[in-house]
């Protein structure tokens, strides 16, 4: 029995030497090192008592090393529940009680104040620093670097995702095997993603659209991606000359806009500009094609769905 999302995701650039995430310090960390690193990280979510189909929480900052949980918890057959860094105490509480998780893993600075409620909720608490330090990193150091991928099913759940709440309490969205791979499949087909690709990454993790479109887009096509901590208007103006495809917010493409630096001749090179998670409005529509030539493909879907419609 196969592990569908991490086999096509993940699994099928094992030894691979080719970039996967171009840092924003200007290090490249390759496939094969990535893979390596998650298989460590793997090892120590066993050690810390956690079977297949057990939940993991994790409010960490974004980071090589943040990602790498994510395909560890696929390798392991882990549900991994990505949250929000701005979630209070209260608001975690919640999540990790509501979703039972067996692994609470936190940024070092909140551990002391999180470690009661990760106590009460009968939660192991873990830590992860942006720079890549912390106690998980500590109990994957002298790990194997491979790991026997659990075998799972397209119907097991790979992911929750807890709704924004707007009519209600958040609720968490599960996301199975089949949830994820068919979204990114989709994707890679309608927006002609490949192995050239390098997309411009500056959204946040711990949302489907920084997690399960961009990141599975890219490892389902085999490109790259210039991995930054977040938006930053200098950055991406730096690094938009190696890219060839950027995904954003409408507030990223106006910030860019207002910018002098961001030109035609800048994004000349570009093939495709995506915005989602807010609506972005007519006026960006007309002066971003005004500007740069290009037209930005502007696309919805929901927590519980990932992507749905594009346009165009």
């Amino acid at each position: 029995m196969a592990n569908p999302l991490y086999d096509t995701l993940f699994g099928c650039h094992a030894g691979r030497t080719a970039p996967f995430l171009h840092l924003a310090d200007g290090g490249t960390l390759s496939y094969d090192a990535f893979l390596r690193l998650a298989a460590r990280y793997a090892h120590a979510f066993r050690a810390a008592g956690l079977e297949p189909g057990d939940r993991l929480a994790a409010q960490i900052e974004k980071s090589p090393e943040a990602l790498a949980v994510y395909a560890a918890c696929v390798q392991a057959g882990i549900v991994f529940l990505p949250l929000n860094t701005g979630y209070t105490g209260d608001e975690l509480e919640y999540f990790v009680t509501d979703s039972s998780a067996k692994l609470l893993l936190s940024d070092g600075a909140r551990a002391d104040a999180l470690r009661p409620m990760a106590e009460a909720a009968g939660a192991v608490l873990m830590t992860l620093d942006a720079g890549g330090s912390g106690t998980l990193s500590d109990a994957a150091r002298d790990m194997p670097e491979t790991f026997d991928t659990t075998p799972r099913d397209g119907d097991d759940l790979a992911a929750f995702l807890y709704t924004s709440g707007t009519t209600g309490r958040s609720k968490g969205a599960m996301l199975t095997q089949t949830n994820l791979l068919s979204n990114a499949e989709v994707l890679v087909a309608y927006w002609q993603f490949s192995a050239d690709d390098v997309l411009l990454h500056s959204l946040p993790i711990f949302h489907t659209h920084g997690l399960f479109v961009a990141t599975n887009i890219v490892l389902l096509a085999g490109g790259a991606m210039i991995f930054l901590p977040k938006f930053d208007l200098d950055q991406v103006i730096a690094h938009l000359p190696r890219a060839t495809t950027m995904m954003g917010v409408p507030t990223f493409y106006t910030r860019l806009l207002d910018d002098p630096r961001f030109t035609r001749e800048l994004v000349a090179h570009m093939r495709l500009f995506t915005s989602g998670s807010a609506p972005l409005l007519a006026e960006t529509h007309v002066a971003f094609e005004a500007r740069t030539g290009h037209r930005i493909l502007e696309r919805y879907g929901m927590t519980e769905t990932n992507m749905n419609t594009s346009n165009p």
